[in-house]
């Protein structure tokens, strides 16, 4: 196929090259164990032979698409490998990689309701079928998004929004003092970014102290608002975080509910990892008081191992949502902002999203994700068992897939260890900072890691 050939080929040759990338991919998968964790080096050929494809002529696609396929098994982390346990991106379950497919043929323009009715009721659907297992209240709302950086930053200009009523039109000249937000100091920094982007500055994010065990200490986040309040700035949110980076730990949102009526704050829940704990009943309380937020935030491609880009952003308060984001256009359909995302969302066009976590949802049931869930706090849990039996020390009380851990010689040998472990290509885990200390950290979230994958990893620890 050449031209414009290749991008629009014949049903019957879009079949066939069709039937040999999923034969290709099906092998990838076969290998997927056989594979080192870590990439390669990029070679001086390989990346010759990428700067010659500058596009002046076609190439068969078959061919393309075996050139890459063949460069993604050596030159990236390969996190469907059972041995990966690092960060939160896990293998992805079928159903959702299933759902990319269906989405990809079909297109649909999704922020526009009456262009997609179909896919942006499944969203609404899965959206209100989680949000009630999170416990939210009837009528609460929201959407997918591109992950939780879009979804916390959503987070705030609902919270800016419902402080000053104005805002929307007025933007932050309007404001007689400055804003500011509260977050823990151990949760993730992507916080910084959004109060720079959003015009309210990096010195808006109070990163509040810790308790020392890794969570938000509520004392000092009542001083820290006292003070600034003395001070004649404007708090306006606290978001706490339950499942931090590092550690997996889980602010005291009950704490936090009560700070935020005290001094009439929008109360966020950044739960990008940890909100699949929703699915478990058996650790489901872990979650308490998150059903009383503002707003909350999932990753569904995290421990609800979709595909990437699957965030989640829901508001018990839908109407402060669409203020947020009501436009007008001549060239758009009348807008009902509950069901048209373009105006009820940061998006304008967004790909079918939520699909693959309808699809996931339907195949396996919440029965389901909570024995992953399950499944994976007992993985981690037996991890913890075999090094703190070779003398490690577990360092973090999270409740969720991830453990850190000092090696016996103590924290300046964790660099040691984590290297030797990248070097052996089998797993693959990362370092990272604790209440200070250098640890490592093993995220056990993916739903192909096995008993036998853990007992390797640790009795590998274990001989360092």
């Amino acid at each position: 196929m050449q031209g414009i050939d290749s991008l629009f080929p014949s049903i019957g040759e879009m079949r066939s090259i069709e039937d040999q990338l999923s034969q290709k991919l099906s092998d990838v998968r076969q290998r997927s164990s056989t594979r080192r964790t870590t990439p390669e080096p990029l070679s001086q050929d390989w990346l010759a032979d990428l700067d010659r494809k500058s596009f002046d002529q076609s190439e068969e696609l078959s061919n393309t698409i075996d050139w890459v396929i063949q460069a993604l098994e050596i030159g990236i982390v390969q996190m469907t490998h059972p041995g990966h346990l690092g960060l939160f991106n896990p293998s992805p379950n079928f159903a959702s990689e299933c759902a990319d497919r269906i989405a990809s043929a079909f297109n649909p323009q999704i922020c526009v309701y009456t262009h997609a009715p179909v896919a942006v009721e499944i969203e609404r659907h899965t959206i209100n079928q989680i949000a009630l297992r999170a416990g939210m209240p009837a009528g609460s709302g929201g959407h997918f998004t591109s992950g939780g950086a879009e979804a916390n930053a959503t987070s705030v200009l609902c919270a800016l929004q419902a402080k000053f009523p104005d805002y929307g039109e007025d933007g932050l000249m309007s404001l007689k003092s400055w804003p500011m937000i509260y977050v823990s100091a151990e949760s993730h920094l992507a916080w910084l970014k959004i109060a720079h982007s959003m015009g309210i500055g990096r010195r808006a994010v109070r990163l509040i102290a810790t308790d020392g065990q890794g969570r938000m200490d509520a004392d000092c986040l009542k001083m820290t608002l006292e003070q600034d309040v003395k001070d004649g700035l404007t708090p306006v949110m606290v978001a706490a975080t339950a499942g931090t980076t590092n550690a997996g730990m889980i602010d005291p949102i009950g704490q936090c509910r009560s700070l935020a009526d005290k001094f009439e704050l929008w109360l966020h829940v950044d739960a990008a990892w940890g909100g699949a704990l929703i699915a478990s009943p058996k650790h489901r309380s872990h979650l308490s008081g998150i059903e009383n937020a503002d707003s909350v935030t999932i990753d569904a491609h995290k421990w609800f191992a979709t595909t990437m880009g699957t965030g989640i952003f829901f508001t018990s308060r839908p109407v402060v949502l669409e203020e947020v984001f009501r436009v007008s256009a001549s060239y758009m359909p009348e807008s009902d902002a509950s069901k048209d995302y373009y105006s009820s969302s940061m998006q304008w066009s967004r790909r079918f999203t939520g699909l693959k976590m309808f699809l996931a949802l339907a195949s396996a049931g919440w029965d389901g994700f909570a024995r992953h869930v399950e499944r994976s706090i007992l993985l981690t849990d037996r991890l913890a068992e075999i090094l703190v039996a070779s003398a490690w020390k577990r360092v973090n009380a999270s409740p969720m897939g991830v453990a850190c851990f000092v090696p016996p010689k103590g924290n300046q040998d964790v660099d040691r260890c984590v290297n030797a472990v990248h070097d052996d290509g089998r797993f693959w885990v990362s370092k990272a900072k604790f209440e200070g200390q250098s640890v490592l950290r093993a995220c056990v979230t993916n739903g192909r890691t096995d008993e036998e994958t853990i007992d390797q990893l640790g009795g590998f620890l274990a001989s360092l």
